[in-house]
């Protein structure tokens, strides 16, 4: 975990934190662009600015800040295509899972001001180092009186205030720095940022939607679900169950079998997700998933992330799924023009290019066996968007509902193939692929 620092909640203090980042890339210029009339050459704005220094220097300011400035890097690194350049990328994918956290005297003053005075006196013991760091908040990891394990997870000081500020501020910094290139329309990203960390910054919400996973799975013992404790919570503090299991990517040690089965529960969770209830935990991030070895149970965590989809929006969904699968070009065409892949004026080079994107993502339904850990085709798809943005220098970003479940299915995918899963995914799909979602 990095070191911890002071999250500065005013306003001033987070906009003077950009102020020094701006200072720090203006400075990383002059020097390259020293360097490089040293050397003899005349470089470009964009070279004296696309500098690892000051990709680094970008990175690790929007980690320091937290909340809205690291969810913007999270998000650029969501569906960037590739476009981005290499350091920047690299340092945007860390943000997923990397932030400072707060000093243990901010942190007593965050539980004061949420629970009481008198806190303390609900805990038998409190481990002030956190166990996670997020962009939001953090966990910590305490005792009740009865001597229960709990999670409390601790929101920064000043993060919901400095949301919508914050975004503004780090897009136009980054706009300003052209480390991000000039043809990706940031604006439905950075709406979307705002919405969305106003929902995580909502720990009542959370709640709400963990009681409403809980509904959802019933009596389903292949999932555990930890018990929110009401009394220890607040609009800044979510406490629940302490769940114990292992990480999940312990399971590449165990059995195939075992392996297979995880990855089987895993794979048709998030369909039930998308499918059935419209409700889906987008966050990819493998500590969100737990294996507990006594059960063989997967232990969920962190709902904060969590978006509902419509009916109309789960039917256009399971539309494409079956035209991917089983229809023709013509069938495939109307459902992606339904879910916002396709515009009804989008060029035809652009238009097969989406096609064979679909088709070669719905390759696994038509094997018998997928094998997760040898394939290419994330690849390939990758190589199928690079050729579409480069070479019709056209690009249509789908919706933003839509590209959070690309990071939750990306996520997915990236575990499965961790796991070295090899699963019959037609099989898996087939009560999606054989009814209508109306």
């Amino acid at each position: 975990m990095a070191a911890e620092r002071r999250l500065k909640s005013s306003r001033f203090g987070r906009v003077s934190q950009l102020g020094r980042l701006a200072g720090g890339i203006a400075a990383g210029m002059l020097g390259e662009g020293a360097r490089q009339l040293a050397s003899g050459n005349r470089p470009a704005l964009s070279d004296m600015l696309l500098t690892p220094s000051n990709a680094r220097r970008v990175g690790d300011r929007l980690a320091e800040m937290r909340g809205a400035a690291m969810k913007v890097g999270q998000l650029l690194s969501m569906d960037s295509g590739q476009l981005l350049p290499p350091e920047l990328s690299a340092m945007l994918e860390r943000l997923r899972g990397d932030a400072c956290p707060m000093p243990i005297g901010q942190v007593g003053t965050a539980l004061k001001a949420s629970l009481g005075d008198d806190w303390q006196k609900a805990f038998r013991r409190f481990h002030f180092e956190p166990i996670a760091a997020a962009s939001i908040g953090q966990v910590h990891r305490a005792e009740l009186r009865d001597g229960a394990s709990v999670a409390l997870k601790l929101q920064y000081p000043g993060i919901r205030a400095s949301i919508d500020s914050d975004v503004d501020n780090v897009a136009t910094l980054l706009r300003w720095s052209r480390l991000v290139p000039e043809e990706i329309d940031l604006m439905p990203l950075l709406e979307e940022a705002k919405r969305q960390l106003h929902l995580e910054a909502d720990y009542h919400q959370e709640a709400d939607r963990l009681i409403q996973f809980g509904t959802h799975l019933g009596d389903d013992e292949r999932y555990q679900l930890p018990r929110v404790h009401p009394h220890l919570s607040a609009e800044t503090v979510l406490t629940m169950d302490f769940l114990d299991g292992d990480p999940i990517e312990s399971l590449v040690d165990a059995s195939s079998v075992e392996r297979n089965r995880a990855a089987a529960d895993l794979l048709q969770l998030a369909l039930r997700e998308v499918f059935d209830w419209g409700l889906v935990q987008t966050d990819p991030n493998f500590a969100n998933y737990l294996f507990d070895r006594r059960s063989g149970r997967i232990q969920l965590l962190d709902f904060g992330a969590t978006r509902a989809y419509p009916d109309a929006c789960r039917s256009a969904l399971g539309d494409l799924l079956r035209a991917a699968v089983d229809g023709d070009d013509a069938d495939l065409v109307r459902a992606a023009v339904a879910v916002g892949y396709l515009g009804e004026g989008d060029p035809p080079p652009y238009r097969l290019g989406v096609i064979r994107l679909l088709r070669t993502a719905a390759e696994p339904a038509h094997m018998a066996s997928f094998h997760f850990g040898e394939s290419d085709i994330a690849q390939r798809m990758r190589d199928v968007v690079m050729k579409l943005r480069l070479e019709q220098r056209y690009a249509r970003l789908p919706p933003t509902g839509v590209l959070f479940l690309h990071r939750k299915l990306g996520g997915l995918y990236l575990l499965l193939s961790r796991l070295n899963a090899r699963l019959p995914v037609g099989q898996l799909l087939a009560p999606w692929l054989d009814r209508s979602l109306a």
